[in-house]
């Protein structure tokens, strides 16, 4: 495989696995505001309306900004019927096969997000709630998600291609 690959596929495995540590810890800040706003609620009376759609926030953070890592990591669900029976390299032909409907897939839903993203931003959206928080942020964050597991099937798509071959990429 030509330098260019092996570097993408360093820079996007490292940039991945950075971002999916990161997103790790959103599950103590979602932990932290449930935890806060249960306390508020039964020991002090006070409900905070903006609590239950912050978690939703921070946990959309999460899932989305941790799909480019799990999928570095290998931990994506698979239909286990056939593929664990297969060889490495069968494995590694089947998921040269399948990740261009995951790439193609990533495409529509980033073109989308980024469509949404635009909108939100142009005419300050909010969600409609008691709260009712600018939703751009967040969509902001899907995006950005979104593109991270793009960068990361490319990068699945060479290490698979390499495996194919006989070669190790990583």
């Amino acid at each position: 495989m030509p330098k260019i690959i092996h570097s993408y596929v360093r820079y996007v495995d490292a940039l991945n696995k950075r971002v999916g540590t990161f997103a790790m810890y959103l599950v103590f800040m979602m932990m932290g505001i449930l935890l806060f706003a249960s306390i508020s609620r039964t020991v002090f009376n006070v409900p905070y309306t903006w609590a239950v759609e912050m978690t939703q926030f921070t946990m959309a953070a999460y899932y989305m900004l941790g799909g480019g890592f799990s999928l570095y990591m290998g931990a994506h669900v698979r239909m286990d019927v056939l593929y664990g029976c297969w060889s490495p390299k069968k494995r590694a032909t089947m998921d040269l096969v399948t990740v261009f409907c995951l790439i193609f897939y990533l495409v529509v839903l980033l073109a989308g997000g980024i469509s949404s993203t635009a909108y939100s931003l142009e005419y300050g959206q909010r969600n409609y709630s008691a709260w009712a928080p600018p939703v751009a942020p967040i969509k902001i964050i899907m995006v950005i998600g979104i593109f991270l597991m793009l960068l990361q099937s490319i990068a699945t798509f060479f290490k698979d291609l390499a495996k194919v071959r006989g070669v190790e990429l990583s």
